[in-house]
């Protein structure tokens, strides 16, 4: 073997010491293939079985992150992640945690709703406002009335999340407190419980009461 190589120059010797190594491989995958009870190497890259119809499948994930159009709504009572990721500003984190919070603690009725999520602030919500339907209503129409409170003392946990700078954290504080001390006799009282300041009691005047 020597002999015949030693008048190829070095690279060309290199080139077809290569093409022989790919070559012996080939012949073993053969081998293999050829290989009773083994089965033949495939490669697929989607799986109609599985995954459906590739053009829908295709389909769907432009419509997924096409941007939204002048008129269009997403209604945050209903929609997925990947569906409240197309809204302005907000991302795939924030989508999830939309997601999550709506069902550990129900719909949120209104952009005031959305304001227990965090990383919702009035300024992001302000921008969100024209792309949003709450059961198929638009935003702008949904309002809460302040002429009907909730009764702090008969609220649950998911009704007090529903007010502004009201979270999962501090509406628990709300009913363990009055579970535990009993009813508050006047909304000032609140500021017993922790968490809860004069400025937030403040802002609850009108949408949180003690008839």
């Amino acid at each position: 073997m020597k002999n015949l190589l030693a008048g190829i120059p070095r690279r060309e010797r290199r080139a077809l010491a290569i093409l022989l190594g790919l070559a012996l491989v080939g012949h073993l995958l053969r081998a293999v293939a050829k290989a009773p009870g083994v089965p033949p190497v495939a490669a697929q890259l989607f799986d109609p079985a599985t995954d459906g119809d590739p053009l829908a499948h295709r389909d769907s994930i432009r419509q997924q992150a096409r941007p939204l159009g002048g008129n269009e709504r997403v209604d945050v009572e209903r929609a997925g992640a990947d569906e409240l990721s197309r809204l302005p500003g907000i991302g795939p984190a924030l989508a999830k945690r939309i997601v999550a919070d709506r069902q550990s603690h129900g719909v949120f009725s209104s952009i005031d709703g959305l304001r227990r999520v965090r990383g919702l602030g009035p300024a992001l919500l302000g921008r969100l406002a024209p792309h949003l339907s709450f059961g198929g209503m638009p935003a702008e129409a949904v309002v809460t009335s302040p002429s009907d409170p909730l009764d702090v003392n008969r609220a649950s946990v998911a009704d007090l999340v529903s007010l502004p700078g009201i979270g999962p954290a501090k509406a628990r504080a709300i009913v363990a407190f009055r579970d535990s001390v009993g009813p508050f006799r006047q909304l000032e009282d609140l500021r017993r419980v922790p968490g809860i300041s004069a400025a937030l009691i403040k802002r609850l005047d009108g949408r949180l009461a003690v008839p």
